[in-house]
């Protein structure tokens, strides 16, 4: 049988950063060591012998979905746009994010002193940006060489991901789901069994519409140290799916490369 694997990135990083807090370093995009391929083709076996030991599934292409890139704000004033009138109309633009950073006070306080404080602000919010965006660039560098290093993975990417530079946090992807959804119903002709690799119940739509044109579907849960399921959609998903795939929590870790000790000095 043809298995096509669907995997929601965002979904299945923050899996990994939950299930190994005190063996990964969460600032590394995913483990340098990991073998994606012997992932998925183990997926891929365990997805058929948890059914009929007998059949045999051939793992056509893993479609991995991450976001195309990154859009960070609030938006900065250039070099040349930062007099006094356009620092003003820049802090009108966006006084409820001034006011949520800076408190409620900070518009009571004389203008020469606002704007000397927003303009050094705006030298904070530059290096910010070129900051996230060259991390980002290190995101897309890492899924390249993953997709060169590990057969049949192919990332596709769509849409952005918001990020706020005032308090250095990401924010929710967009049309990421949209995509993977899309492609497991337009790409239905390619396989006999579609694997998802999310938590996420926003995907039981899309994989009940599958089920409707004859195919099969298996999603794939994750399973903390202490034998407990991850929590989130999971339950939803795996009602809908024709079976689920438990991943042990130390199998995933070795695939993945990551030690089992307890790394102290990355705990926070």
């Amino acid at each position: 049988m043809r298995v096509c694997v669907f995997v929601d990135g965002e979904n299945l990083r923050l899996a990994i950063n939950d299930l190994y807090s005190a063996q990964f370093d969460k600032n590394e995009y995913l483990p340098k060591n990991a073998n994606w391929s012997v992932l998925y083709d183990d997926i891929t076996f365990k997805a058929f012998n948890q059914v009929d030991p007998r059949q045999k599934g051939i793992r056509l292409r893993t479609y991995w979905y991450v976001v195309q890139g990154v859009n960070s704000y609030p938006r900065f004033l250039k070099l040349t746009e930062r007099s006094e009138e356009e620092i003003k109309e820049w802090e009108n633009r966006n006084r409820t994010i001034l006011k949520n950073f800076y408190g409620g006070d900070f518009f009571n306080r004389p203008d020469r002193e606002r704007i000397d404080q927003l303009r050094r602000l705006q030298d904070d919010l530059y290096r910010e940006d070129r900051k996230i965006r060259s991390r980002f660039h290190g995101f897309t560098t890492v899924q390249n060489g993953i997709s060169r290093r590990h057969q049949a993975v192919e990332f596709r990417r769509s849409g952005d991901i918001s990020y706020n530079l005032l308090d250095h946090k990401f924010g929710k992807e967009k049309t990421v789901d949209v995509n993977l959804a899309v492609d497991m119903v337009t790409l239905v002709d390619n396989y006999d069994l579609a694997i998802i690799v999310s938590g996420d119940q926003d995907f039981v739509p899309a994989a009940q519409a599958v089920k409707n044109m004859g195919k099969q579907v298996v999603n794939v849960a994750f399973r903390a140290r202490n034998g407990t399921l991850l929590p989130g959609g999971a339950r939803q998903l795996n009602q809908t799916a024709d079976w689920s795939v438990e991943l042990d929590w130390d199998a995933f870790r070795k695939v993945l490369g990551i030690s089992s000790e307890t790394n102290d000095h990355l705990r926070v």
